[in-house]
């Protein structure tokens, strides 16, 4: 069974309680540390981690998921990003809706960027009560260059991430790699966990966070990632980023300043 089942299977399950819960993952938690580039937690009514796996701590800095124990996001991560997946958290509790396959910028070890799938969803007990959530992280990797279709969707990605900033369509891609629309959408699913869409996204709001780096005004920014115009980047990269432009660069600033320093 891979993370994401085992995610589906907890809320399928039903336990009595959150204890009840922790107590049956106990058996498989040395599996979930064991597993490269993925995050996994749960979370109690109050959003604060109740279980976590050995990458999420250390990447919060902490040495023993024990330490991790007890706090929520605002707690671990450096504002404005805390606050933003607080109230992710929130937002799926309060609301009982599960979020799946949201693609994600997360700052990682030494404050660097990168990119991740994340999905939420709440969990409730045998009598369908709410008793908190469960959420997990795939981080983004390069396609396994043995697939039959990895040059196909390779070659996408590729033009996607040097032409981020033209107007495209998923079928003028799918025509240039010689695949239906369907296809396209499938194999890149399939190897890169992202719709053709998510890619488009995803090179531009690259492109963007490296351009907001440099301090170049927003609407600057938006017009050379291929949005039309200021707020629809602003939406967007809100939406996938939990920031809007101007908190990810004041977020970015104390890295800057580090590397800024004469050593």
């Amino acid at each position: 069974m891979n993370a994401a089942a085992h995610l589906d299977a907890l809320n399928r399950a039903r336990p009595a309680d959150l204890p009840a819960l922790l107590a049956s993952l106990s058996l498989v938690a040395p599996l979930l540390d064991a597993i490269p580039g993925v995050v996994f937690f749960v979370k109690d009514l109050e959003a604060r981690y109740v279980l976590v796996n050995l990458t999420l701590a250390q990447r919060c800095g902490y040495e023993d998921v024990s330490e991790l124990l007890g706090k929520t996001a605002e707690e671990v991560f450096p504002a404005p990003l805390g606050g933003a997946y607080a109230e992710q958290d929130r937002r799926v509790l309060r609301e009982g809706l599960a979020l799946d396959d949201q693609l994600e910028l997360h700052l990682y070890a030494g404050r660097t960027p990168g990119w991740c799938l994340t999905r939420k969803l709440p969990l409730h007990d045998a009598q369908g009560r709410l008793m908190g959530m469960a959420g997990i992280s795939h981080d983004l990797q390069a396609p396994a260059a043995d697939h039959p279709a990895h040059a196909k969707v390779a070659e996408v990605d590729r033009y996607l991430r040097e032409h981020y900033a033209q107007p495209l369509s998923v079928g003028e891609l799918s025509q240039r790699v010689g695949l239906s629309v369907s296809q396209l959408e499938r194999q890149c699913k399939r190897i890169l966990r992202l719709t053709p869409q998510q890619l488009l996204h995803k090179a531009r709001l690259d492109a963007a966070s490296r351009l907001l780096a440099r301090d170049l005004p927003v609407t600057e920014v938006a017009l050379a990632c291929g949005y039309t115009d200021h707020s629809a980047f602003s939406r967007q990269f809100r939406r996938l980023t939990g920031l809007s432009p101007r908190q990810y660069r004041d977020s970015l600033k104390p890295r800057l300043r580090l590397e800024e320093t004469p050593a």
